[in-house]
């Protein structure tokens, strides 16, 4: 029987779930998006907001981030968690602030409402700041990492660095000219979570690009690492020559001739012999010289599984 082999496992514990956390981010930012401009400040428009935000904003995004950790995503893991605690902040704020909303505006005719008490729920002014200094600095720095990526994703983070440049200007200098740069800003970033998200569900579900990413915006020195191309190449000749042929042996001029043509002028007997070895290949000699060669089953089936994904469904 042909054996699935298993030689480099590379199994992630969970699914990809960034986009979990991307799209719990835009319905987060869809809840925000009316309040933002100036629609829905009642008690009940806020505290709806409230639930949104926990649940799709913290919820999401804390669960995509414990699994991008597990998955050992670092940088994944890292904005999705802790943007996610930012989001529960969220809640507690619109939640607080329709709690004092409901004091301050106590029923006609009633007992006076009592402001200090309404007061006392809302969010510290100077509390909120001093985090918001802090979360833009760690979201510009983040943003460069971001960078290595993909332009998308740097623009991503951009705009939440402008959402949170925004918001301690606004912190210092108290004025409202910024409320609609902040909420057009809420909803590019909306925009820009759904496309990222839908770009990870649906392209690898299309076999193409139907949500464009675009490439890195910074390179970092390539790293050491094996190249693959010449035996990829020698497999590639081997297994077309095999559907054609069967087992019928190949010429060593004719498939040095090939895989040159491929990968440019390299000797591929170093390869050929570790193949063999690793019985990949059935080679025929002559007063030790290879003359003809051929894939074995062993051969077929890893070329099968490392290139074709044959156990892949």
């Amino acid at each position: 029987m042909i054996k699935k082999l298993d030689l480099a496992p590379k199994h992630e514990a969970f699914a990809e779930a960034t986009p979990l956390g991307l799209i719990g981010l835009a319905i987060g930012c869809a809840a925000l998006t009316p309040i933002a401009f100036g629609y829905g400040l009642t008690p009940a428009g806020l505290k709806t907001a409230a639930m949104f935000c926990l649940l799709f904003g913290g919820g999401c995004q804390l669960l995509a981030g414990l699994m991008n950790f597990a998955n050992k995503n670092l940088f994944g893991g890292t904005v999705l968690t802790a943007f996610s605690f930012n989001w529960i902040m969220n809640w507690w704020a619109l939640h607080s602030t329709a709690e004092a909303l409901i004091v301050m505006h106590a029923t006609p005719g009633g007992p006076a409402p009592d402001m200090w008490l309404a007061g006392t729920m809302m969010p510290d002014h100077t509390i909120l700041l001093a985090t918001d200094v802090v979360s833009l600095v760690l979201f510009l720095v983040i943003t460069y990492g971001f960078g290595f990526f993909s332009k998308l994703l740097a623009l991503f983070l951009l705009d939440i660095d402008l959402l949170y440049a925004c918001k301690v200007y606004r912190g210092f200098v108290p004025t409202h000219a910024l409320d609609i740069p902040i909420a057009v800003l809420t909803v590019i970033l909306g925009l820009i979570a759904l496309w990222i998200a839908f770009a990870t569900l649906i392209n690898p579900t299309a076999g193409r690009a139907v949500f464009p990413i675009p490439g890195p915006m910074f390179h970092a020195p390539k790293k050491a690492a094996f190249d693959w191309s010449l035996r990829n190449a020698m497999f590639t000749v081997l297994f077309e020559h095999w559907s054609v042929y069967a087992f019928k042996t190949m010429s060593f001029e004719d498939l040095k001739l090939r895989v040159q043509a491929k990968v440019g002028d390299k000797s591929i007997l170093p390869d050929l012999a570790y193949l063999m070895e690793l019985g990949a290949v059935v080679v025929t000699t002559e007063e030790e010289k290879v003359v003809n060669i051929r894939l074995s089953a062993s051969g077929i089936d890893l070329y099968e599984q490392l290139i074709l994904k044959k156990y892949e469904f």
